[in-house]
């Protein structure tokens, strides 16, 4: 750190004090957890089969990408004979051989520290959240407040370890890269994205299949309850609860956070070194670094103060309310930090004034938070008129239901994208008055503090995220259990509010994820600029959507989350398929329905488990290659235009398919609530189709679309500067390119190949 002050090297410091002070926090939340009592001999019965499921997948999962990463790794390392190292790893090593040496092993580290972290915090969250749920069942039976307090607080160590992780992932990279930290930071932002992807497609599917086959059989068919234990499916439901929403939407959450200070920091180098001096002469402005690392440190005490306020009693019983004031606290508790931070940090040294710039594009990102989950809760909560519109179609059947639904959230990505378009804006507002030369650059920063800004309070948002599965689990043992009446009636408040709070965290993650999608492409501008000035010739400045080339990328990228959801969703209805299959059969074994024999869980579990890992590789292989195709064919400024497109028609489809699904998911509980005929009635029939269509949309497609997004732009980083010296001013393709383009278009074809087969389970 030798071009930081000493007020710098001791922030620094500190900021890595505050990451691990968060990991500590939440393993002593797991530890009084843990501590909790577990109910009943049946209780721990049922809650044995969904803790033995959820960790067989995960453990299948990691042995199904472990080969793909440890190739990853050793590609990562070796790239450094082809993406030379940067002049600011020359400077900071000393030699351009010491640099070599640091920057091969750094990128393959980082990329294996950063996918151990992301799967670390999946993994560690889905087992808080399964150890939870039993302990959230028992305390319901004690009071609302005492379930609330355990099921929040399981939550809580998965978002407390979410953002100790990532800033401390961050933080470490920086201190032993310095200003070449871009040079290792892509590998750890790469690492982080392609586990979450695997995460969110594997834990999506799985969740999905069976949550879609128990509810048609059971629901539709046999008109018995969501979490009857004579249905076969309903173990494997549970489990894809924690497989998906707790380990797959961690593991999302953090790449997006991991993802933001990466684009940050990279921006923050090249802005430093534009407003001191000449542009690579060794001098650098490093206050816009240190402020993005100070930001996040204060995000993680601010996280751990609004957590420990959420908390209600037996006569208001307002759980969302309680999770609101803790979020809210944070906010405020974060707004006065940064504050605090830019009066006496950023001060511009060329005139002695507080630069309030990099402030203003930071509480900019708070109220996007804010403004995305006000329109997420408007749009899929059942206190407001859209989903009770949606409710009141079912009275005429399931095909008006689901036009209800689809209509709300087409709608919905409209307002989603004007705000994310606004807080964009705001950046550029913000940095009008920057001068020419170094505008576009501190306008790209604006965006990765806003960013930063949004997922500042990361630690609430996943808590209050795992909050739903972790009392839906809970409502599902109580059920299989058959707890008494009092003890059921505090679940089910508690896992109608926590549908509410993961289709508001979907929000924000879906937002967050445009936003480091929009960072990493002004990296990626940038990244391009340097090495085309290296190379001696024209810096790409904008993308010319009027070239030939460039649309042809833009409507490939504007293709490929269609895509990608259309593989996923036919993976779904191919597993649910099954999965229905399978529940009937057992139906009609002698027992089943009369409740005196058990039904074989382990075989649903086993048609869920196959159908997720059939896609992983696939999936994960085509975020990959494709912008490698785009790329070598079409040159650097059509890669330009593919993410563009990805970007925008990525957070357009995720949002639709996400509200969409939640809407439709509430239609179904506000008329099981009582209204439009309750339980059972034609109209509740209507409901279940509807939500069964949806699930797949708002629990598998939508929320897999964000990490895709950051991969796909992620890879293009890492390739950009290999494209633009392979293949200056659109030159022939040489023979590596070729053959780059040969195995590229392989690995794409398998890939759809792949994707159309069989889940291979025998019935």
């Amino acid at each position: 750190m030798q071009h930081l002050t000493l007020f710098e090297q001791s922030a620094v410091w500190a900021v890595l004090g505050m990451s691990l002070l968060g990991i500590a926090y939440a393993f002593i939340l797991r530890a009084q957890i843990l501590a909790h009592d577990k109910g009943t001999e049946r209780m721990q019965e049922v809650w044995g089969f969904i803790k033995a499921g959820a960790n067989a997948y995960l453990s299948r999962q990691f042995r199904t990408i472990a080969i793909l990463i440890a190739i990853l790794t050793f590609v990562l390392g070796a790239s450094v004979l082809i993406i030379p190292p940067t002049r600011e790893a020359v400077e900071r090593f000393g030699t351009e051989e010491a640099a070599l040496w640091w920057v091969a092993i750094g990128r393959a580290v980082a990329f294996l520290m950063g996918s151990f972290f992301s799967y670390a915090v999946g993994y560690v969250g889905m087992n808080v959240a399964v150890e939870g749920n039993v302990r959230v069942a028992q305390a319901a039976r004690q009071g609302y407040n005492p379930a609330l307090q355990v099921a929040y607080r399981s939550g809580t160590v998965t978002g407390m370890l979410t953002v100790g992780l990532g800033l401390l992932g961050g933080t470490l990279i920086f201190m032993v890269f310095d200003i070449s930290a871009p040079d290792a930071l892509l590998g750890f932002g790469f690492g982080g994205s392609l586990i979450a992807l695997f995460m969110r497609v594997g834990g999506g599917i799985y969740t999905k299949a069976a949550d879609v086959g128990a509810d048609l059989v059971g629901k539709v068919e046999a008109g018995i309850p969501e979490d009857d234990p004579r249905n076969a499916a309903v173990i494997a439901d549970l489990v894809g609860d924690n497989v998906g929403d707790c380990a797959g939407m961690a593991a999302d959450v953090f790449e997006s956070f991991e993802v933001t200070i990466v684009s940050a920091l990279i921006l923050g180098i090249v802005l430093g070194d534009a407003v001191k001096g000449v542009m690579g002469d060794g001098q650098y402005d490093m206050r816009f670094v240190i402020f993005p690392l100070i930001l996040r440190g204060i995000g993680v005490i601010a996280s751990l103060i609004g957590n420990t306020v959420v908390k209600t009693d037996e006569t208001k019983r307002d759980a969302m309310g309680a999770m609101n004031k803790g979020f809210y606290l944070a906010a405020a508790v974060s707004v006065v930090g940064f504050a605090i931070v830019t009066q006496y940090y950023m001060i511009d040294p060329n005139t002695g004034a507080v630069d309030w710039k990099p402030f203003l594009a930071t509480v900019a990102g708070i109220l996007l938070a804010i403004a995305l989950d006000k329109l997420t809760e408007y749009y899929t909560s059942t206190a407001h008129t859209p989903v009770k519109e949606v409710s009141a179609s079912s009275q005429t059947g399931a095909a008006t239901n689901i036009l209800s639904g689809t209509a709300l959230g087409m709608e919905s990505s409209m307002w989603s994208a004007i705000v994310i378009g606004v807080s964009v804006m705001a950046s550029v507002f913000i940095y009008a008055g920057e001068p020419a030369a170094t505008q576009f650059t501190a306008i790209l920063y604006g965006v990765s503090l806003t960013g930063i800004g949004m997922l500042t309070l990361t630690g609430n948002t996943i808590s209050m995220d795992s909050f739903g599965p972790i009392s839906d689990n809970a409502n599902g043992i109580g059920e299989m259990s058959n707890l008494e009446k009092n003890a059921r009636n505090v679940m089910d408040d508690l896992d109608a509010v926590g549908n509410t709070t993961k289709a508001v965290t979907k929000g924000i993650a879906i937002g967050s994820a445009v936003i480091a999608a929009v960072a990493l492409f002004g990296s990626f501008l940038t990244d391009v600029g340097k090495v085309q000035e290296q190379i001696g010739v024209e810096k790409l400045m904008q993308i010319n959507v009027a070239a030939p080339e460039v649309f042809i990328g833009l409507l490939v990228g504007g293709a490929i989350p269609f895509l990608f959801s259309s593989i996923m969703i036919r993976a779904v209805s191919r597993a649910a398929a099954e999965i229905v299959n399978e529940v009937r059969r057992q139906f009609k074994i002698p027992g089943v329905m009369e409740g005196t024999v058990l039904p074989d869980y382990a075989r649903a579990v086993s048609i869920s488990t196959t159908a997720a890992q059939n896609e992983l590789l696939g999936l994960g292989i085509l975020a990959v290659v494709v912008p490698m195709i785009v790329g070598f064919m079409l040159g650097v400024e059509a890669l330009g235009g593919f993410l563009a497109g990805v970007i925008l028609s990525g957070q357009l489809l995720a949002v639709y398919q996400s509200n969409a699904g939640g809407a439709w998911d509430n239609a179904k509980k506000y008329i099981e609530e009582g209204n439009f005929g309750g339980k059972h009635s034609e109209p509740h029939k209507a409901a279940v189709v509807g939500d069964t269509v949806g699930d797949p949309l708002k629990d598998t497609a939508g929320p897999a679309l964000n990490p895709m997004i950051k991969v796909m732009n992620l890879v293009s980083l890492i390739i950009a500067p290999i494209i633009v010296t392979a293949r200056p001013e659109g030159e022939p393709m040489g023979v590596g390119v070729i053959i780059v383009m040969v195995v590229s278009l392989a690995g794409f074809v398998w890939a759809i190949w792949r994707s159309k087969k069989p889940t291979g389970v025998s019935m």
